[in-house]
C-alpha cells in the first residue's frame, strides 16, 4: 500500500476493509462489515473478549502485512475503537519501503 492511498483521515481505505471484514467473522452475532461503527467500543459495543480481539488483531495484521511485533502490550491495549485499529496499522503501513 502506499502512502498516497491513505486518506485526509489518516485511514487507509484497504485496512479499513480488511478490518471491517474481519472484525465481522469475529463478531458473536456477525455484524455486517458496512454496519461497524468505527468509534464504538470494541469491548463495550460489540463483546469483543480478549481472545477475540487477540485473533482479530492477528488476522487484520496478516492480511494487512503488518508486523504484529510493530505493536507493544499497551498499544494493543490502547486500540479500543476500529477507527484506533485501522490507524494504528495504517500509520505501520505507511512506514514500509514501497
Amino acid at each position: 500500500m502506499h502512502p498516497d492511498t491513505v486518506t485526509d483521515t489518516g485511514i487507509d481505505p484497504a485496512i479499513e476493509n480488511a478490518a471491517r471484514e474481519i472484525l465481522s467473522t469475529v463478531l458473536d452475532p456477525e455484524v455486517a462489515p458496512q454496519e461497524l461503527d468505527l468509534d464504538a467500543d470494541l469491548v463495550g459495543s460489540y463483546s469483543l473478549t480478549s481472545l477475540n480481539k487477540v485473533l482479530f488483531l492477528t488476522e487484520v495484521c496478516e492480511a494487512t502485512d503488518v508486523d504484529l511485533a510493530n505493536f507493544t502490550e499497551h498499544d494493543l491495549a490502547d486500540m479500543l475503537t476500529l477507527r484506533s485499529v485501522i490507524e494504528s496499522l495504517t500509520r505501520h503501513t505507511n512506514n514500509k519501503a514501497v
